[in-house]
């Protein structure tokens, strides 16, 4: 199983960017495709974005198209998503996670998961 450790949130005023990284451990992370999921307070953990391992099929949530883009570096085990204008609904913490399957906006067909990181937008 691939261990996940994101990184990167923080707090930032609208309009603002912030860059999450998520770090893996395991020589098969280069098979996975890469979920960034997000929890607002009280609500129900959402896709953000998705990319398949070989970084050819990509999905994004439409409140993020535009303003989110992920990246990841398969010589270096590490996801990337960079945030720019960020809006105080963005105020989540974050997740990173692994399915072996095609990207997909479904959480229970990811099968690892980070502890997640803290992003707060102020208005």
């Amino acid at each position: 199983q691939v261990q996940l450790v994101e990184s990167g949130g923080g707090s930032v005023q609208a309009g603002g960017s912030l860059r999450l990284s998520c770090a893996a451990s395991g020589r098969t992370f280069s098979a996975y495709t890469i979920g960034w999921f997000r929890q607002p307070p009280g609500e129900e953990r959402e896709i953000v974005a998705a990319m398949k391992w070989n970084g050819d099929t990509t999905l994004y949530a439409d409140t993020v198209k535009g303003r989110f883009t992920i990246s990841r570096d398969n010589a270096k085990y590490t996801v990337y998503m960079q945030m720019n204008s960020l809006k105080p609904e963005d105020t989540a913490v974050y997740y990173c996670a692994t399915s072996r399957g095609v990207p997909t906006r479904t959480a229970k067909l990811y099968d690892s998961w980070g502890q997640g990181t803290q992003v707060t937008v102020s208005s």
